[in-house]
């Protein structure tokens, strides 16, 4: 009776083993789903860039606003019969 005893407490522990520390363990799930949400975080941050690309894009293919906006901000172009004024601001005292 006492090697039964003795045989089904060590199965028992190495199930518990498996259960905790095999492959598809307790351990293992805990990881698996720390790894889901840290996907489901950067898939909604890809899912706002995308809807902001989106919106530049169709804003770009029906408005010349845009397109103007784009061209002045990043290419630095005037119209025609403007004038071009830069400013320079000057460093405060002591910062150099």
């Amino acid at each position: 009776m006492r090697v039964l005893l003795i045989t089904l407490i060590v199965l028992f522990l190495a199930l518990q083993f498996r259960l905790w520390f095999g492959d598809g363990g307790m351990i293992e799930l805990g990881r698996l789903q720390q790894a889901l949400e840290a996907q489901k975080i950067q898939n909604a941050s890809l899912k706002e860039r995308n809807a902001a690309l989106e919106a530049e894009v169709k804003d770009l293919k029906q408005g010349v606003a845009a397109i103007e906006e784009r061209a002045r901000s990043d290419l630095g172009m005037i119209k025609k019969g403007e004038t071009f004024y830069q400013t320079v601001e000057e460093d405060p005292p002591g910062t150099k």
